[in-house]
């Protein structure tokens, strides 16, 4: 069974950093394009960053870029979400999903088949 898991989130004070983790298991990831979402209370779910299944494409939010980088090791099974210089406007559980009918990556939810539970990301003082 396909099954996504992130990990890594947490509260986190303004300017701080993270490191959210989506592990795969039940298939390969090398074949899949990874998208990192996330859904804050009362608003939609938004695109955050996405990464090519050979990791040559990624994609960025105009709201993370320039302070988050996404990656992902095949090896591990596992992709990841650095985020830094944290503001509080990034508060939002963050969800990882896979999709293997993208050449690219895409920052569009429906884009996306399975998808994570989630992991909650706080950033307060």
């Amino acid at each position: 069974q396909l099954q996504l898991v992130e990990s890594g989130g947490g509260l986190v004070q303004p300017g701080g950093s993270l490191r959210l983790s989506c592990a795969a298991s039940g298939f390969t990831l090398n074949y899949y394009a990874i998208g990192w979402f996330r859904q804050a209370p009362g608003k939609e779910r938004e695109g955050v960053s996405c990464i090519s299944s050979s990791g040559g494409s990624t994609v960025y939010a105009d709201s993370v870029k320039g302070r988050s980088t996404i990656s992902r090791d095949n090896a591990k099974n596992t992709a990841y979400l650095q985020l830094n210089s944290l503001k509080p406007e990034d508060t939002a559980v963050y969800y990882c999903a896979a999709t293997g009918y993208l050449t690219g990556c895409g920052m569009l939810t429906y884009e996306y088949d399975d998808w994570g539970q989630g992991t909650q990301v706080t950033v307060s003082s």
